[in-house]
Order: structure tokens, then sequence, then C-alpha cells
């Protein structure tokens, strides 16, 4: 009996559910290089690797709002000027991924449960458009039956609606499904799904402990699932 099969009294998963950014791969480096550029063009100074490293995982219009405030909290910033704002990221962002690179254990991880028949999705908060091209760049592409942009539905993590429509779709219970995430958004919606959660240390949880959200488990390397 393995990490995987613990959660589920000895048992695989009918479905496992990914986080995609902080999870499967490390985007940040490609993130900042678009916060960056659009910060350049609105005259104001650059935020930095590390900086950004705190602001992901909201999606592409909270990063904007946060790069607009310079931190976190962003209410003050004004509505107008962050979709403005939004535009130029996009652009940005489209140009180039070259700096994403692949988390180790990944592809083992996603090979061994396709071998064993477990169904596997995607759910994450980054825009649609960038998905494809992301997952052809990263040799990721033919693993996911169910993929969920942060814009393909109304809402996004941590709100759970996602997660029960990929698991209506596939016709799975939450009691035999699991969410693989990094961040705290991705704790709270496999909660609110019903849905086991799974968190990886490595990922972008804006500077705090994995574990103070209190997942089903934390590991360091999707290999430790297997």
């Amino acid at each position: 009996m393995n990490a995987l099969t613990r959660l589920f009294g000895g048992a695989l998963p009918q479905l496992v559910m990914f986080d995609l950014d902080g999870t499967l791969v490390d985007s940040v480096p490609d993130l900042a290089a678009a916060v960056d550029d659009m910060l350049q063009q609105l005259g104001r100074p650059p935020a930095g690797v590390e900086r950004v490293r705190q602001w992901v995982g909201n999606g592409a219009l909270v990063l904007v709002r946060r790069a607009l405030a310079g931190g976190l909290e962003h209410a003050a910033v004004d509505a107008g000027a962050a979709e403005a704002a939004l535009t130029l990221f996009m652009e940005a962002y489209a140009r180039a991924h070259g700096h994403t690179v692949r988390y180790p254990g990944v592809l083992e991880c996603l090979d061994a449960l396709r071998a064993a028949g477990v169904l596997l999705a995607l759910i994450t908060n980054k825009p649609q458009r960038f998905i494809a091209p992301l997952l052809q760049e990263q040799q990721l592409e033919g693993y996911f039956g169910w993929i969920i942009g942060g814009d393909t539905l109304p809402q996004q993590k941590p709100d759970p609606a996602a997660l029960l429509y990929v698991m209506q779709q596939a016709g799975v219970t939450a009691q035999s499904s699991l969410f693989v995430g990094d961040s705290r958004n991705d704790v709270l919606a496999a909660r609110a799904a019903g849905v086991s959660c799974v968190a990886l240390t490595y990922g972008y949880n804006h500077g705090e402990d994995i574990r103070q959200q209190q997942p089903a488990l934390v590991i360091d390397d999707l290999r430790e699932l297997l």
C-alpha cells in the first residue's frame, strides 16, 4: 500500500484532479517577466521574481492587481486601471514561456496513474488560452480528460465549481476523487467539493506553510504518492 491508496482505504481513486502552476510546473519566472514588462510599459519599477512568487495563484487579474498595488492586498486598485494593465500583461505573457519548467516527478506520477486506469483532470486559475501551449511545451499534453482554466467557468478556485463540474462529467463521486495542489485556494476548493486534497510543499502559497490548511496529505514530490 502506498501513500495514495492509504487515502482511499487500500484502493486507488477513480479520478485525480491537478492544479497546474506551482503543482506541475514552475511558471513564476515567465509570469514575473510578463508582470515586469507590464509595469515597465506603465512607467513603474519592476516587481521581480520573488515578489511575484508571493502573488500568484488567484488568476491573472488578481496577479495584475497585486502588481499594481505592490503587495497581496489590492482592494484600493482602480478597476479600470487593472483591466488596462491586464491587457498589457496578457500580451506580454503570450509572447514566451521559455523559463517555465516541469517539476521533478510529474511525468512519472502521471504515467503511473494513467497506466492504472485513473482518470485525470487539470483545474487551474490560469486563463484557458495559455494552457494548451504550455502543456505542449512541457510534454504534458494528452494526459488530461478534462481541462478547466480560470475563465472556462464563471467561478475560479477556491470556489469548488470546477471540481464539481469535472466530477459530474466523469461520473465519479467526491469520495472516489482526489485533488492535488499547492495553495490555500486548492485546499479550500477541494474541501468545499468534499474531495480529499494532497498538497505540495514547493508551490505558491503566498509565503505560508501549506500545512496550516490541513490537507489530507503534504508531500515534497509527486512520486511520494506512488
